[in-house]
């Protein structure tokens, strides 16, 4: 029985990077958890407590978001939307997490990241239903 490899040339880029910003989101969680001492919880500590949502904010947000563009290029979406879309919504998941992590808050990072990333989810669920019903 020969097996065809299924080609895609965008998302999974998109999919390795975040992976890998995922794990440092983690390292800094735990390492944060080993230096206090703690096991569960946030202790009061706001520095572990801001870590924390932003690990858990990207938690929250990547899968879905990686799920709605895979079924774009899945669905034969331009490769180019598909890089912009992945682009984007990388860009505003790093800007996300500086803005929240720094002990005085960017703002400016906390809104671009959540204005890219509610742009993303939005222009790639739109896209993926008219791929689907046209």
């Amino acid at each position: 029985m020969q097996q065809t490899a299924l080609i895609l040339s965008a998302t999974p880029i998109y999919a390795g990077v975040l992976g890998l910003i995922y794990i440092y989101l983690s390292f800094r969680v735990v390492g944060r958890r080993k230096s206090l001492q703690l096991a569960l919880g946030d202790g009061g500590d706001t520095e572990l407590l801001r870590r924390q949502r932003v690990h858990g904010n990207f938690a929250e947000y990547v899968p879905l978001v990686l799920i709605l563009i895979l079924m774009c290029e899945l669905q034969g979406a331009p490769v180019l939307l598909v890089h912009a879309l992945g682009l984007a919504f990388t860009i505003g998941r790093v800007s996300h997490a500086y803005g929240v992590s720094q002990p005085k808050e960017q703002l400016i990072f906390r809104m671009t990241g959540m204005i890219l990333t509610f742009a993303t989810l939005t222009i790639s669920a739109v896209t993926g239903i008219v791929l689907a019903v046209v």
